[in-house]
């Protein structure tokens, strides 16, 4: 929820184990430019993932990122560039484009295969956690690189299922 209890759709929301997870087969992700506008503007994937970035606008874009865990350029192209950027760490990467000064996006990249992102209604629902422990991160632009947290713990398989709450106060869309 927002900082007036309105639902925030697009948070990202994962689950880190205190033990160790098989991470997922290779996978493949998609973010496209739209309208001068990266869809979707938010992204959360697990580490190993490839991204492509085609370009369904008649103009060109030059994307990149200079974040830390992933700091890339793909020099102006139009249609798909060649291959797929692999995003090989953990942590927050911002895109941009260097045509296009307000197009902006983030992908959240993390070590677990528990993830997702709320839906309109500001919920999400993570499957087949096993039991065990677990820091239970929620992010959104405007927040730190961190995000919010809190512990969880879950019992043996079926168990209750467990609701967690957390008011953010993103930044006004001129600041993002």
């Amino acid at each position: 929820m927002d900082e007036l209890g309105r639902p925030l759709a697009d948070a990202v929301v994962y689950a880190l184990p205190d033990a160790a997870v098989l991470a997922r087969p290779h996978t493949k992700a998609i973010i496209d430019q739209v309208k001068k506008q990266f869809a979707p503007r938010i992204s959360v994937v697990q580490t190993g993932t490839e991204i492509d970035f085609p370009n369904s606008d008649n103009i060109r874009h030059s994307v990149y990122s200079f974040s830390a865990p992933k700091p890339f350029t793909l020099k102006l192209y139009a249609g798909k560039p060649a291959a797929p950027v692999l995003f090989d760490n953990p942590g927050i990467v911002v895109l941009g484009c260097n045509i296009h000064d307000r197009m902006a996006a983030w992908v959240v990249v993390v070590d677990t295969p528990y993830f997702g992102q709320t839906a309109a209604t500001g919920a999400v629902t993570l499957r087949d956690l096993p039991a065990g422990h677990y820091r239970l991160v929620a992010w959104y632009p405007g927040l730190s690189d961190a995000g919010e947290s809190r512990e969880l713990k879950l019992g043996p398989v079926p168990g209750p299922v467990q609701d967690f709450s957390l008011a953010v106060k993103p930044l006004a869309e001129q600041e993002l």
